[in-house]
């Protein structure tokens, strides 16, 4: 970087510096009138949330309890940026009093079979807090990541997310190293809740409903025979859960469409699962189900 993006790096880790100074209620209280500002204002962000939650719970929730449950969503994002700065203060033992690790040893089950382990992940709670998962729990861990498009910003969460000695693993052309890495033990993460182009997914149930979802995943789970251990960081007041999840069990016949696809929607259901359990906690305002397959199944055809 130049010195003037340098410049605008040491910026921005200043403002989050002294955010994160701000005391907890009071940046909750903050985190909360900015949800209430936004939530009014950006009515595109407001519909995409509100329909989203409508098409995953609308057939068990009255449209208020959607309406709250997206406001509580744009709560949890803007608690973000306050935390962030609250824990780039704190050395990893200081984070650590604030954090709860739960089912630990499905992960180092799972590390004991010498293949690595991937990781599946989602935008749940605080997920820039990810990063800190691997060192508290006493393992090696990569997490495969898009490098943002504003070089300064990017710088920041760099060093954020390195700080403790995670890894991160660009998402262009990172077969090579995430093959690497998981010879040498180690456990590689993907945030798998996003939408896809139909070229890069394959359309598998998320919410009862066909959403076009990451191949890649199960292709790496495929290839390397690694374990795959779903891992999530809740927010519980101002502590976070650490939930390591029972490793997956791989669907592997042979029938490479077949198990790539069966696959992925066990990866969509331990997703799915632990945001029914703390939906106000998952990304909404993300269009899940943007990409559309070309026409319809032939079950849906019969019908």
């Amino acid at each position: 970087m130049n010195a003037f993006a340098s410049f605008l790096t040491a910026l921005i880790t200043a403002l989050f510096r002294m955010i994160g100074r701000i005391p907890a209620p009071i940046a909750d209280s903050l985190a909360e009138a900015g949800a209430g500002l936004w939530f009014r204002i950006d009515k595109k962000h407001r519909d995409i949330a509100i329909q989203n939650l409508t098409r995953a719970f609308g057939h068990e929730k009255s449209p208020d309890q959607i309406q709250v449950l997206a406001f509580q969503s744009f709560c949890n994002i803007m608690r973000i940026p306050f935390e962030i700065g609250w824990s780039d203060r704190l050395t990893l033992p200081e984070l650590h009093r604030h954090a709860e690790l739960r089912g630990l040893h499905h992960i180092q089950t799972a590390l004991a079979k010498g293949k690595g382990v991937l990781a599946l992940t989602a935008h749940m709670g605080n997920w820039e807090l990810l990063p800190i998962v691997a060192p508290l729990a006493g393992f090696s861990a990569d997490i495969i990541y898009r490098p943002l498009d504003f070089l300064p910003l990017n710088a920041f969460f760099l060093r954020l997310r390195t700080r403790f000695g995670a890894g991160l693993i660009p998402n262009a052309h990172a077969m090579r190293k995430i093959l690497r890495q998981l010879k040498n033990g180690h456990v590689v993460a993907l945030l798998m809740d996003q939408n896809v182009d139909w070229y890069e997914g394959v359309f598998v149930e998320f919410f009862n409903h066909r959403a076009c979802t990451n191949k890649g995943f199960a292709l790496l789970a495929l290839k390397t025979r690694a374990p795959v251990v779903p891992v999530f960081l809740i927010r519980n007041q101002h502590r976070y859960i650490i939930e390591f999840c029972a490793e997956l069990e791989r669907v592997q016949t042979g029938d490479r469409t077949h198990d790539i696809e069966a696959n992925t929607l066990r990866y969509n259901q331990a997703i799915e699962a632990v945001i029914r359990r703390y939906p106000d906690q998952w990304f909404w305002v993300h269009q899940r189900w943007k990409t559309r397959p070309f026409c319809p199944w032939p079950r849906e055809v019969e019908k």
